[in-house]
């Protein structure tokens, strides 16, 4: 056996004991479900299996309260001709269902002139290893899941008499994808995926605040030791300690300090969504028709990179059964490229990035970020907060949302700090950063040289579908940003 297609052939092979043996169908019953669609003429066509299984743990006043477990199965069938897109899926995953959704999906081809034959030989896609292929949920039984939220729950309430309630929640999935397409290429995956979210509430003299902190990856549940659980509750209830002293936040436009890691959500929303290839060939993208183009200041380096080991937002390959990829979007400031699925990439006359992403079986795909993040600059970020003289240090956020084809974003932050000379004085709440991600770009004025991705919470949502993604930058300094403030 070749030992570069070794980890593929595994994974393949998982793939089709959980997905084709237990119900009596092979490669060539999906051939022959290809082959029903391709009566009449199209220019691509492919059937994707999934299998998930999954497991969720809440704890709240002291009690675990709830505990989940579900199970996905089942399969879609996808056929496109230019621009359309005709699909249908089913959780019955045998040859006469596979049969019959070919038959729904083939109308989209009735005005197509021809016919084009289905390989029936199968190549396989790229071995690459970049997380364990065994079963997360298996690592804790239901026992230690418990204990382990229990232990959040005494730590949080140890580290500080004002804590009053703690929130924490594990969860976990298995997800194995198996995908033929119609050009003969056949691709599997098997997917771990394990969080842990830790949320406290702090009350003195009557005020209440809040603070969170977890995190996950690709990674068994044994990844959460007693380190990490530590560090996750000592982040949680410190956010909210300070939150107890923040003022009103101050209002009007100012220079703004972001923080490392997690703040790059911010980049995500406001540029990463823009950089998505079906905005850029619909023209509704705030990027669109500007390849070659500086769209942001000179250091800022913006990539999606689908590759980078254990993390949250990277896969094997996509869910179409392409690699992953290291994609530089944005190079020292000039748009270079697009995140691109297989059929924008055919309309724009491009290359499929690996970023073709679906929630589920029951969902088509598109173009999706992964793991988002600007590369570091060389200013040391304690250089950084000193040169402002008055303004905000947003050391982490809560949610935003942005407008793709105006690409205005706002976002609140859950952590922020009101500077004069750079010294942090006090912290403030209730700071909502507003903007235009194109604009913001240009606006980086200092880039540091502690680049950090997040900490594994990232989920982002588009058109409907969620999909895990990672995110990261290092600290940065934004001029002319306009703050909207509570004071």
């Amino acid at each position: 056996m070749n030992m570069m297609t070794e980890p593929a052939l595994l994974r393949l092979d998982e793939a089709r004991r959980v997905l084709l043996d237990p119900y009596q169908i092979d490669e060539i019953a999906l051939q022959r479900a290809l082959g029903k669609v391709f009566e009449h003429k199209l220019d691509y066509a492919d059937v994707y299996l999934q299998y998930t299984r999954s497991e969720g743990w809440s704890l709240e006043e002291g009690l675990v309260k709830s505990g989940s477990f579900d199970i996905e199965q089942g399969f879609g069938i996808r056929a496109v001709q230019g621009e359309k897109t005709a699909f249908a899926y089913s959780d019955d995953i045998s040859e006469l269902a596979l049969l019959e959704a070919a038959d729904t999906v083939r109308s989209i081809a009735r005005a197509g002139k021809g016919s084009a034959k289905v390989p029936s030989d199968t190549r396989r896609s790229a071995a690459r290893v970049l997380y364990g292929a065994t079963d997360p949920l298996g690592a804790l039984d239901s026992n230690a899941k418990v204990a382990l939220l229990q232990k959040v729950d005494r730590l949080a309430r140890a580290k500080d008499p004002r804590v009053v309630q703690v929130m924490a929640s594990l969860g976990g999935e298995h997800d194995v994808m198996l995908v033929l397409r119609s050009d003969g290429l056949l691709a599997a995956d098997v997917r771990p995926l394990v969080r842990l979210s830790v949320n406290v509430i702090v009350e003195q003299n009557g005020r209440r605040e809040s603070g969170s902190s977890g995190g996950g990856g690709r990674y068994s549940l044994g990844y959460f030791d007693d380190a990490l659980i530590t560090k996750y509750v000592d982040e949680a209830v410190n956010t909210a300690l300070v939150n107890l002293e923040s003022r009103p936040a101050p209002a009007g436009e100012m220079s703004v300090v972001l923080g490392p890691g997690w703040p790059g959500v911010l980049l995500h929303e406001a540029v990463g969504h823009g950089l998505e290839g079906d905005f850029n060939r619909k023209g509704s993208s705030a990027f669109a028709g500007r390849m070659g183009q500086r769209v942001a200041a000179k250091g800022v380096t913006v990539l999606d990179d689908g590759t980078l080991p254990d993390r949250r937002g990277s896969l094997n390959v996509d869910d179409e059964g392409n690699p992953t990829q290291r994609n530089v979007l944005i190079e020292d400031g000039i748009l270079v490229g697009y995140m691109q699925d297989m059929l924008n990439a055919r309309l724009m006359g491009r290359a499929p990035t690996g970023n073709g992403r679906r929630e589920s079986y029951a969902h088509v795909p598109m173009p999706r970020m992964t793991n988002t993040y600007m590369l570091a600059g060389d200013r040391d970020p304690a250089e950084i907060l000193a040169s402002i003289d008055r303004g905000l240090y947003a050391v982490n956020f809560g949610g935003g949302q942005v407008d793709i084809t105006s690409g205005k974003f706002v976002f609140s932050a859950s952590e922020a700090w009101w500077v004069e000379k750079g010294k942090p004085l006090y912290p403030v709440k209730g700071a909502t950063l507003i903007g235009n991600g194109p604009d913001a770009l240009t606006r980086v004025s200092m880039i540091g040289n502690d680049l950090r991705l997040d900490s594994g919470v990232g989920t982002c949502g588009k058109e409907g579908q969620s999909v895990p993604v990672g995110v990261g930058q290092p600290t940065l300094r934004i001029d002319g940003v306009t703050v909207g403030g509570t004071g």
